[in-house]
Order: C-alpha cells, then structure tokens, then sequence
C-alpha cells in the first residue's frame, strides 16, 4: 500500500479505530490491552470522558488567540501546576522536546548573565531528551544522533547514577551552568538510580551556583506514585520540563521554573505560537481535577508492586531475567539478550508493550488499570518471556 507518510518510523502493522480505558481495538474489532499508554501518554486511558468533555465544550467556545493575549486558562493550568510541583513560573509549549529546549536556553541565558560566555550542561550517557537539534545533543545516544552533524555543543556527558563523575567534570571545567537528568531513564532502559542520586545533585547544583533541571517528561504527572518523581526526595529543582501525560494525548509541554531561574525567559526571548493554547489548557486542567478527583496516583504505588511481584513470582527461576526494575508504573524488565521481536508477539497475543535499549521490556500502563487487567499482562508477558527464552 502506498502513502505520502515519511518513512520516519517503523510502524506495527496494526491501526487502531477506537479505544476506552485501557484498552484498544483495531480495524477488525480486535482488542489489545495497552500496557504502554501511548509511551507514558494516556495516564487517565483512552477515551475518557473528563477529558473528551473538556475538549467538547473549549472546542466550541475557543481554541487558539496566540500569546500576544492574556489567556485564562493558561493562567489556572500554571497555577495548579506550581501548586502541585512547589515551582514558581511556567512557560508553555506544544511537547517534551520543546520543554527541553526552552530548559536549555534558560540555563544558556542564566550562564550569560553571570558572565559566562560558552556555558556548559551536564547531561548523561542513555539519556533521552527529544529530537530537536539541541535536545537531540544532550541525549547520550549515538544512534539517534547518526547523520545530524554538525551537534550542538555545549554538553558534558557522564555516566548516569555516577556522581563522582559529576563532581570530577565540575572540577574539570569552570563553565558548567546547569546539569540536565532525568529521575529515571526511560528510553535508556527504565534505568533507576540510587535513592541519594537526585539530593546528592541538588547539594552539587547548590555548592557550585549551578541550575539543577529535571525531566520529568515521561516520570511526570503520578507515573511514579508521586505527581512528579522528584517527590519522593526533599528537594526541588530549579528547572522542571513535563509533556506526555499532561495532556492525556493532546500535545502540550511545560518549561517550570523557580527561584533564579524563573526570572530568566523574559519578554522576546522564547516563544510558541501554539504552545499554553486554551483547547490544550484546559483538557491539562482535566487530566489534572481528574487525577485528585479519584486520587489515582494515590493507587500507583501498589499496582506497581502487584505488577512487579506477579512478575517476579512467575519469573523467578528464568535465568535469562537479570532485573525486573520499577517505581510506581514505570517497569522495566531486562532480560540478557535483544527481544524487540517480543513486541509483536506480544501484539499477537493482544497486549501492546515496548523494548528500549534492546534488551528492557518496559511497561507503562495507565493509572487507571485494574486489577484483572494487572493480571492479564502478568499472566500474557511472563508466557510470551518464557516462550522466547527456551529458544536462547
């Protein structure tokens, strides 16, 4: 079948007409149970109706003015937003990759105005911050970075989860302005560092004046068991960037800031046309009412558990599985050899997963889940994992 798509992805031969809850079904009426959320994008699952409402009623009222104008409902989404992650502003954008960038001009800008003139951003090796030029060099991924040279400089790379690492790059160079982490690493496997990882960087972050930014892009909005990850440590940030569920599906990103770093981006010095606008605000604002209305992240943390210790029971004796990570919903189970082919068996026997770093199966379902459905992926992943590991 021909189409004018650019071949940019390499796409499951399936397409799905419709979804409710966490569930889809394709063109045949066939239903797949989504373990993967649209990649952490559908925390409240398909379809649901504060959200379908939200856009239903703000499609016919009013969906774009750009941001030469005041815009209400941007103004409540940035103060539910602060309120919830302890920030002070937010600049609004249209994805992750532009939440990052917005991240990495502000700690440019900062290291400018404390007179350093080729600042400098830490940044790890398997990280993933978007796709953008600059984002795109601050991920520590070769592969995806392949054929995109010239990079943007301005990025020191270290190992994750290392902070003698950090600390010998901030001896090794006098122009670091901020170092960029994500909590835990998605698409570099469901990597889990240390619990003393994250303060650890903040007291680094304080000691050398630097900006310590977050991207909690794939972590955020209650993936966790907290509303942001950051959260289960006592700190804050001073940069903070959120997409994907924030959303449930519509794009919209967040650049938040505090303290210092929220004076930085001033009037002519970033922007978005489409980003804060009112029809992406306000389905924000239902994911947001949705989520403390029926106290979902509340949940996350035990279904998490259930999933992994189900998991983990049916596994144990496997030796091909050398880890099954998770925090809250956010699951990785790493096995010893390359399995993205367990990706369409996976579609065949109706559950829809995703392998990162070549070896991590990682699960992201929706909050929403239930019980049965926790079973379910137990029961169908650890069959189809002993299924392929008898062939290894």
């Amino acid at each position: 079948m021909t189409t004018h798509i650019m071949p940019t992805y390499q796409r499951l031969p399936i397409t799905f007409a419709r979804g409710e809850g966490a569930w889809l079904w394709d063109e045949n009426n066939n239903r797949y149970l989504d373990a993967l959320s649209g990649i952490a994008v559908c925390n409240l699952g398909h379809a649901h109706p504060a959200v379908h409402q939200a856009i239903c009623e703000q499609s016919g009222i009013l969906i774009h003015t750009s941001n030469i104008y005041g815009i209400a409902v941007q103004e409540q989404l940035a103060d539910r937003l602060c309120e919830k992650s302890g920030m002070d502003k937010v600049f609004f954008c249209n994805s992750g990759a532009e939440a990052n960038e917005a991240a990495i001009k502000l700690a440019r800008k900062y290291g400018h105005e404390r007179g350093i003139h080729q600042p400098a951003i830490i940044v790890m090796e398997k990280s993933f911050h978007g796709r953008t030029l600059a984002t795109l060099s601050a991920t520590g991924n070769a592969k995806v970075q392949q054929g995109f040279a010239p990079l943007v400089d301005g990025f020191i790379r270290v190992p994750y989860n290392d902070i003698e690492a950090i600390a010998t790059a901030l001896k090794q160079h006098d122009s670091i302005v901020a170092i960029l982490v994500e909590p835990i690493q998605g698409e570099g496997g469901v990597n889990i560092p240390a619990p003393d990882y994250l303060p650890k960087i903040r007291q680094m972050c304080d000691q050398h004046q630097i900006l310590m930014m977050l991207d909690e892009i794939q972590t955020g909005i209650g993936r966790t068991g907290r509303f942001l990850a950051f959260q289960h440590h006592n700190l804050l940030p001073d940069v903070c960037s959120l997409a994907k569920a924030l959303g449930n599906g519509v794009p919209i990103g967040a650049c938040l800031a505090r303290g210092k770093a929220a004076e930085v981006l001033t009037a002519g010095v970033h922007g978005s046309t489409f980003g804060g606008n009112p029809l992406a605000c306000r389905a924000a604002l239902a994911v947001l009412d949705t989520l403390d209305a029926e106290n979902l992240i509340e949940t996350v943390t035990a279904k998490g558990d259930a999933l992994c210790a189900g998991l983990t029971e049916r596994l144990q004796h496997n030796k091909h599985v050398i880890e099954i990570r998770h925090l809250g919903l956010m699951i990785g189970v790493e096995l010893d050899s390359p399995c993205a082919e367990l990706v369409k068996s996976a579609l065949a026997h109706g559950l829809l997963i995703n392998v990162t770093n070549e070896k991590t199966i990682r699960l992201l379902p929706p909050l929403i889940i239930d019980e049965q459905q926790i079973q379910h992926i137990v029961d169908s992943l650890s069959v189809l994992i002993q299924d392929f590991t008898e062939q290894l």
